[in-house]
């Protein structure tokens, strides 16, 4: 008879539904376990790492192909309690691209880059200073329709465009100071025991503001009127941030800003308290511009941005971020409290000829009444 064919049993895994009993049964079930187990942990692991792989290659492709807006501006602008993160978040849904701050103080940096500027806008320049930055020759025409700008001016400047605008003026807290002064002379006459806080002209713009303003009202007069203003004066500061933190505090009386800073305390805080003191005189209006570089390396992009701060959003977004007047935008769309504020019946701007002209006179003579 044939013999049967010797069968070799190979070892195999047990089959889960039909597994027997015993120690060897269920250690081979644990091993089971187990190696499915690191198999899955070694398939996530791989799954996730490609997936942050595709995420990171991806991100940085979109970078890639995101051209890239460089924007000069003041420290406030991009602050976070400025227009800056708004501005830059609207503009960017639009724009397809990315858009960059460079903050500082900007004639410094205009000066010493020069022709080497790596920016496409500038943003936070003053109509005191454009003659300066105008010279520089760095700035290119803003091809922008200004009719629709709403200025107590007419605005005619090809170079620079206006995005925003206040009154300068000396804010008070009404519940204190019931009947305010209405003219420099009475500020500076008056009997009482007012005490200012005022910026410093040589390295404020709200203060370089105010030593024109007086000089465009008083001309040669104007340096009496800073030799009675001084006792009042408790100091100086560099800029306007500490000199208003300073009155908050109630270090002084009164302090040097602009006829819209009531509306942050009435829209922000619900306090009526604070008010500005509007004189007969007229007051000083000051204009905050932007401007396109020349040889700007996104002219298109420039361009798009320029038409983006005359549109609706960018406007709409000015008064209760910068707490200022837009330069293009009906009143009545304004915050009711906007509506409501005091305004002079005269505005006071200079041209930039005109500043640059007697700038350096006006703070001289402020030098030396403060000195004395």
């Amino acid at each position: 008879m044939p013999r049967k064919a010797e069968t070799k049993i190979e070892p195999v895994e047990p089959d889960l539904d039909n597994t027997g009993g015993g120690k060897d049964s269920e250690e081979r079930i644990s091993i089971y376990i187990r190696r499915i187990f690191n198999m899955e942990k070694k398939m996530k692991k791989t799954f996730y790492l490609m997936l942050l792989i595709f995420a990171v290659s991806n991100s940085l492709l979109n970078a890639k192909d995101k051209s890239i807006l460089k924007v000069y501006a003041p420290d406030y602008f991009s602050s976070e309690w400025g227009p800056g993160p708004f501005i830059e978040s609207s503009f960017e849904k639009i724009c397809e691209c990315d858009l960059k701050y460079f903050t500082g103080d900007l004639l410094p940096r205009l000066r010493l880059e020069g022709t080497r500027i790596d920016a496409d806008i500038v943003i936070g320049l003053d109509t005191d200073i454009t003659k300066v930055a105008r010279d520089m020759e760095l700035f290119a025409t803003h091809n922008q329709d200004v009719k629709s700008l709403t200025l107590p001016i007419q605005w005619s400047d090809d170079v620079f465009l206006p995005f925003d605008w206040s009154y300068l003026a000396f804010v008070y807290d009404n519940e204190k100071i019931k009947s305010p002064p209405k003219s420099f002379k009475e500020l500076a006459s008056s009997s009482n025991k007012l005490k200012i806080i005022i910026q410093d002209p040589r390295t404020s713009i709200s203060g370089l503001s105010l030593v024109l303003w007086v000089k465009s009202i008083y001309g040669d007069e104007a340096k009496n009127i800073w030799k009675n203003l001084a006792p009042k004066i408790v100091t100086v500061t560099k800029g306007w941030s500490e000199a208003y933190g300073m009155f908050l505090e109630g270090e002084a009386d009164m302090v040097l800003s602009y006829t819209t800073s009531p509306a942050y305390h009435l829209i922000a805080e619900g306090d009526d308290s604070k008010s500005a003191a509007i004189f007969d005189e007229g007051h000083y209006m000051t204009i905050e511009l932007a401007g396109k570089i020349k040889n700007t390396k996104n002219p298109k992009l420039a361009d798009q941005f320029m038409r983006f701060i005359l549109s609706s959003t960018f406007q709409e977004a000015i008064p209760t971020s910068n707490w200022s007047y837009p330069s293009s935008l009906d009143s009545t769309k304004l915050p009711k409290e906007f509506i409501d504020l005091p305004r002079p019946q005269k505005s006071i701007l200079l041209s930039e000829e005109q500043a640059h002209r007697i700038r350096k006179k006006a703070i001289d003579e402020w030098v030396e009444a403060l000195s004395n």
